[in-house]
């Protein structure tokens, strides 16, 4: 078992405790959630898909027109040198990067340079019981923004969808928020993708239902055929997790969860599936092969 210690932060050339990580009250990733971030699990004393991350990183920042501050090779190594730092063979890593300062109003233009800061912690978004049972979602009053809006493949700062969604779940005494976008269909849970079993297939919204294109998704999908189980992207409904075998979902943070009930309803068994057991075991020894050693 891991010891929590205290989270640290690269930022401005140095690592210190997070506590003393500063960004100015001018900064737009503050003012207007312009910026980006990526989520990265270590385990095992490994930063998983580390380069995968990078790459979806930069395509990011491209896609805004942010010009990262450093090389992705110099981004790389602060990333483990903080991993390093924090000494934990578990933790979770919050890369980020803002549009930096600026004068008050949207314009984007005055801004910069642009910040980046890495941020490595301890994360444990569901407690180890609702792991073992399977967690609740209810279905948000909310909608997921459409890629006309906001694209989802790009991981902005501005989470205020999910927060709202997941804040909606917590009072309605659930563990999760499940996202529909404007015709109805799945896109994700507010913190993680969506998979349902169905008639021996695995199936997962595309991007373009609203769904990020997750790195943990990914691996899965990449992983079920190796085990026998064929796996792709489908356009789902409430309908197909009432009717799915089973349910789980993926993230970087969330790790693979399963899901017992929807709006108060039973899905599959009522429990984790015997199909996400396996594909657990399986992306558990991917990060030996997937995981870049920074212990």
């Amino acid at each position: 078992m891991s010891v929590d210690r205290p989270a640290l932060c690269w930022i401005d050339g140095a690592i210190v405790d997070a506590r003393e990580a500063r960004f100015s009250i001018r900064d737009h990733g503050l003012l207007y959630g312009d910026g980006l971030f990526e989520g990265i699990r270590v385990r095992h004393g490994r930063v998983f898909r580390l380069g995968d991350h990078l790459a979806r990183f930069a395509v990011g920042a491209r896609a805004i027109a942010l010009e990262l501050p450093r090389p992705l090779a110099e981004i790389r190594e602060i990333v483990l040198a903080t991993v390093r730092a924090h000494g934990t063979p578990e933790a979770y890593v919050r890369l980020l990067v803002t549009r930096g300062e600026g004068p008050l109003g949207v314009d984007p233009t005055p801004c910069g340079p642009a910040r980046l800061a890495c941020l490595v912690a301890s994360i444990a978004l569901y407690p180890e019981e609702k792991r073992r049972l399977g967690i609740d979602l209810v279905t948000s009053s909310l909608r997921r923004p459409g890629p006309d809006v906001l694209d989802p493949r790009v991981k902005s700062l501005n989470y205020l969808n999910n927060v709202l969604a997941k804040l909606e779940a917590r009072s309605r005494g659930a563990d999760e928020a499940l996202l529909l976008n404007a015709a109805g269909l799945v896109a994700e849970a507010a913190v993680a993708n969506v998979f349902v079993a169905r008639g021996g297939e695995l199936l997962t919204p595309p991007a373009t239902d609203g769904a990020l294109e997750g790195i943990t998704r990914a691996t899965v999908l990449e992983l079920a055929p190796a085990l026998g189980i064929p796996a792709r992207e489908r356009s789902l409904g409430r309908f197909d997790l009432f009717a799915a075998e089973e349910c789980f979902l993926t993230g970087s943070g969330a790790g693979l969860v399963g899901v017992r009930s929807l709006d108060g309803r039973r899905v599959g068994s009522g429990a984790p599936g015997p199909l996400l057991a396996k594909l657990a075991v399986a992306f558990d020894e991917a990060y030996a092969l997937r995981g870049e050693r920074a212990l």
